[in-house]
C-alpha cells in the first residue's frame, strides 16, 4: 500500500505539472487572420476601378463582390468583357478558375467539422485565404477561428472596396486615361505570384502564360484564358511521364 502511493506521486505531481495540450492562443489566431482579411480585402478597390473601367455598373460590381466572392474568378470575369469578349465565355473561365475552391471545401470540410446547419454559408467563404489560414493552424478550434476571422475580415472590406472602387472610377471618369485599367491584372499577379512555391506550379504558371498570350491574337477575347486551363493537366502529364 505504501508502495504504490510512494510510486503513485511523482506520476501525480508530473501530471499536474504537464501544460494541457492546446492549440495557439486565440489572440494570435485573430491577428494572423486579420492581417491577411485586411491586407487582401483592401485590393477589392482595384475589382471595383476594373469592373467600372469594363462598362460594368457600381450595381453589377456589387453584386459580383456580394455573391460570386473570389477575387481571381471576378477580374477574369471583367477581364474578358474589357476586352470584348462574349459574356458566355468570360462566365466560363471565371467558373473554371473558381472549381478549386469546391476542392477547398473537401478539405476543409473535415477540418472545421461545421454543423450542417452552418456549412452552407461557411461555403461562400471558403477561397484561397481563408483556406490557407485554417490549414495553418495546429488544431480544429483555431482553426475555426482563423477561418471565421478571416472570411468575416475579408468579405466586409471585400465588398465596401469595391463600391469605393466603382464610384471612385465613375466620379473620375475614363479609367484608361488614369492608367487604372492595369490595376485589376497587377493585383491578379501580385495575388497569384506568392503562391509559386514549386518547380511543377511555375511551370503551369508559365505555359499558362505562354498559352494565353500565344492565342490572344487569333481567338475571341476570353477563349485563351480557357485555353490557358490545359496547362495544368499538361505538366502534370508530362511530370508524370518523367517520373
Amino acid at each position: 500500500m505504501g508502495e504504490q502511493s510512494t510510486a503513485a506521486a511523482p506520476q501525480t505531481r508530473q501530471t499536474r505539472g504537464t501544460p494541457p495540450a492546446e492549440g495557439r492562443p486565440r489572440a494570435a489566431v485573430v491577428r494572423d487572420a486579420l492581417g491577411v482579411g485586411v491586407a487582401v480585402g483592401l485590393s477589392g478597390f482595384a475589382f471595383g476601378v476594373t469592373a467600372a473601367g469594363a462598362g460594368i455598373s457600381t450595381l453589377q460590381a456589387c453584386v459580383l463582390s456580394l455573391l460570386v466572392f473570389t477575387g481571381a474568378s471576378q477580374f477574369a470575369l471583367v477581364g474578358a468583357l474589357a476586352a470584348g469578349g462574349n459574356p458566355f465565355t468570360a462566365a466560363a473561365g471565371a467558373f473554371f478558375l473558381g472549381t478549386r475552391n469546391a476542392f477547398y471545401g473537401l478539405r476543409l470540410s473535415q477540418l472545421l467539422g461545421l454543423p450542417r446547419a452552418v456549412r452552407p454559408l461557411a461555403a461562400h467563404w471558403v477561397i484561397d485565404e481563408t483556406t490557407a489560414v485554417a490549414l495553418a493552424q495546429p488544431d480544429r478550434r483555431s482553426a475555426r477561428l482563423g477561418f471565421t476571422v478571416t472570411g468575416l475580415t475579408l468579405y466586409v472590406l471585400w465588398n465596401l472596396t469595391t463600391l469605393l472602387g466603382a464610384l471612385g472610377a465613375e466620379a473620375i471618369g475614363d479609367t484608361r486615361a488614369w492608367g487604372l485599367d492595369a490595376a485589376g491584372p497587377a493585383v491578379f499577379l501580385a495575388l497569384l505570384a506568392p503562391m509559386l512555391k514549386t518547380a511543377t506550379e511555375r511551370a503551369v504558371a508559365a505555359l499558362a502564360l505562354v498559352l494565353g498570350l500565344g492565342f490572344l491574337p487569333v481567338l475571341p477575347a476570353g477563349v485563351p484564358v480557357l485555353i490557358a486551363a490545359l496547362a495544368a493537366p499538361v505538366v502534370l502529364w508530362t511530370k508524370g511521364r518523367r517520373s
